[in-house]
């Protein structure tokens, strides 16, 4: 019970009142909801008195208890996104391509719709599916700084989680096969890819990952070997080719059966393509995509030799071959803790702020002839 003062219309005159909890129910668009809510009461006469702090909550309740049957995002979990990270209102709006003031209005009441509630819900959720959102949907923002703010609020929530599943002694999904979901990718997104490319493009992905979500993509070591980093069990998948691009996926995805050569799937349905490029999509994080992605988009772009040459400038292999001559064999692993430390540094020196940023890195190495 609490006491409070409220003007009383039969009484006519400022009075305490009293409240208690009752059941009520009400209606939203033709059905009925039933929800615990408040009613005051003159302490003078009994008769119902209007408190607008009280009607406010009654229908702060129902609208609770709309969202709760209609599986719709609550209030209190929409108000925590900008928060949770780092973006204002009307960015956000903007990101997700809605009108500007859209996400204000939810946020001050307003009942989102279920497809909203969804996104909503599920950003609140994922990280992971909040950075594919900021990364795809950037230019949708007017300012670079909302975009680079967000990111960093993102990728410490990413790190955290990452670090937590470490301290659990967990490792990621699929950890195991992930190197294969990674080379899977890489040769359906890559053109012309040769084994020696496809092993610096795995280092590389390896070594920016790390850099940038402070976990290791792969539990495969790689090798020092005379040509630069190699993993050895993906070598002898592809020794094969030699210097000529792969074109047969080891393993059947999708249901399109390889033979033995990429031409199984350039004579596929164009359907077919697409849900296989989509399939191997979901087999990939956020973080995991979009490191690979700019990976292909700005070290695939160079043969697999001028790759070779860049491992060769780098402190990883040089550190690991030692006094080996140029052509001495070697299967001397790379420690992966000498493959963080030193693209860590790189991330630093070039202050790259998200996995884009790797393409200055690529064009000096490129340069350094």
């Amino acid at each position: 019970m609490k006491d409070n003062k409220t003007f009383c219309e039969e009484c006519r005159n400022e009075v305490e009142y009293s409240t208690k909890s009752i059941p009520m129910t009400a209606s939203i668009k033709g059905k009925q909801y039933s929800y615990t809510g408040t009613e005051a009461h003159c302490k003078e006469c009994g008769s119902a008195v209007y408190v607008p702090e009280i009607i406010d909550a009654n229908l702060r309740a129902l609208y609770d208890e709309y969202r709760k049957e209609n599986n719709i995002i609550p209030l209190d979990k929409i108000n925590e996104i900008p928060t949770k990270y780092s973006i204002g209102k009307r960015p956000l709006s903007l990101l997700l391509g809605w009108g500007e003031q859209t996400f204000s209005r939810f946020a001050d009441g307003d009942i989102p719709s279920k497809q909203y509630s969804d996104i909503l819900q599920r950003i609140y959720n994922d990280p992971e599916y909040y950075l594919q959102l900021l990364i795809s949907n950037k230019n949708n923002l007017k300012s670079a700084l909302s975009y680079e703010k967000s990111y960093k609020a993102t990728q410490k929530l990413l790190l955290k989680s990452n670090n937590s599943s470490s301290n659990n002694g967990s490792i990621n999904t699929d950890s195991s096969n992930k190197i294969n979901y990674v080379i899977q990718y890489l040769l359906v997104k890559c053109e012309d890819i040769t084994p020696l490319a496809l092993q610096k493009s795995l280092y590389y992905i390896q070594g920016f990952y790390f850099a940038f979500y402070k976990s290791f993509l792969f539990t495969d070591d790689c090798q020092a070997w005379v040509h630069g980093p190699v993993y050895k069990d993906v070598y002898l998948r592809y020794k094969d080719y030699t210097f000529t691009p792969i074109d047969s996926p080891t393993t059947e995805i999708s249901g399109i059966k390889s033979s033995g050569k990429l031409a199984d799937y350039k004579y596929a349905q164009k359907s077919d393509i697409t849900r296989l490029t989509a399939e191997l999509t979901t087999t990939l994080s956020a973080t995991e995509k979009a490191i690979c992605d700019s990976v292909i988009d700005n070290i695939c772009c160079y043969s697999g030799k001028e790759l070779e040459r860049f491992t060769h400038h780098e402190e990883p292999w040089i550190l690991t071959r030692g006094n080996l001559k140029a052509d001495d064999s070697s299967n001397k692993i790379i420690s992966k803790n000498i493959i963080g430390e030193y693209f860590t540094k790189i991330k630093e020196k070039y202050n790259m702020i998200n996995p884009d940023d790797i393409h200055q890195y690529a064009k000096d190495m490129f340069a350094s002839k």
